[in-house]
């Protein structure tokens, strides 16, 4: 994970085409790995709090994970607990994962304006 943000500084050039591809393609597997840990956990509370099977689980994590909502009524207390506090850890997650697949790109973007501004001092 040290290297996953690890960019050049702002005094060294811009980074090839071929780093940037690379970087990437690291948080976009990063992001992927999370997503897919996100919803292991999401199927199994309900399947442990609501007793569903793999696909009704699967699809209800998948919809509050993405955040559409669950499909199937909640019908147990902890069931209903689970799903608002996995909706929530969701929507952070979300934002989460959207600044970890984006930042390198953003990196890039900046770090072009600081080297044009630098090389406009001289």
């Amino acid at each position: 994970m040290r290297h996953l943000l690890d960019f050049e500084h702002r005094n060294q050039p811009v980074a090839p085409a071929a780093k940037f591809a690379s970087r990437l393609r690291r948080s976009g597997l990063w992001a992927a790995g999370i997503i897919v840990a996100a919803l292991a956990i999401g199927m199994a509370g309900y399947m442990g709090f609501e007793g569903m099977g793999l696909i009704d689980a699967f699809v209800n994590a998948a919809m509050i994970l993405s955040g559409m909502g669950p499909l199937a009524p909640l019908v147990t207390p902890g069931g209903k607990i689970f799903a608002g506090l996995y909706a929530i850890f969701s929507g952070l997650l979300i934002i989460g994962v959207a600044s970890l697949v984006l930042a390198p790109v953003f990196h890039r973007i900046l770090h072009r304006f600081h080297v044009e501004d630098d090389r406009s001092h001289r």
